[in-house]
């Protein structure tokens, strides 16, 4: 059996009895730490996957002891501009060992998709409350609108300053449709 879960930020692949360095955690050493964001569960017969973590299930351990990770150097050099860094990093570390995998809660790889397509298909229950009328939406006649569709811009404007309608220099066709068309 095993787990795919997220410890400090970052995801892990467990199995039980499994030593483990994550990035420091602030629990003391001895004491037993769960997580909760189990993404993932296989028992070798089944696999449940969470939506986006899985509901009841949680990864126990135990911290084994807080250490100091290998020293990386990091060196910047740019050449010919007698420009030359060195750094050192050691990353605090956390050795942890998993004690046990809970799975109360999981949901099968089936399960997960039928509820999804039933949150789709179902509309809510609860009717969000109405604070708000929505305006009524303009009605444009499509047949004055289909008479002015072939024209060119230069007929439009023509058309519009027969109307005696004023700012038509600076409009766009599909705006000067409907200006005319009402």
């Amino acid at each position: 059996m095993y787990a795919i879960v997220e410890i400090a930020g970052q995801q892990f692949k467990v199995v039980k009895d499994q030593k483990l360095f994550v990035h420091r955690l602030t629990e003391k050493e001895g004491s037993k730490v769960s997580f909760g964001k189990v993404f993932l569960l296989d028992d070798g017969k089944k696999i449940s996957i969470g939506a986006p973590a899985i509901n009841g299930a949680s990864v126990e351990a135990k911290v084994i002891s807080h250490l100091k990770g290998d020293k990386v150097i990091v060196f910047k050099k740019k050449r010919r501009k007698g420009y030359r860094v060195k750094n050192g990093h050691r990353q605090a570390l956390t050795e942890l060992v998993i004690e046990k995998i809970q799975v109360s809660g999981s949901k099968t790889k089936k399960n997960v998709e039928s509820a999804i397509s039933n949150k789709k298909s179902k509309p809510s229950s609860k009717a969000a409350p109405l604070t708000k009328k929505a305006a009524p939406k303009k009605v444009v006649p499509k047949v004055a609108t289909m008479d002015f569709i072939g024209m060119t811009v230069a007929e439009l404007k023509k058309e519009a300053k027969a109307k005696g309608i004023e700012g038509i220099s600076s409009m766009k066709k599909a705006d000067l449709i409907k200006v005319l068309s009402k």
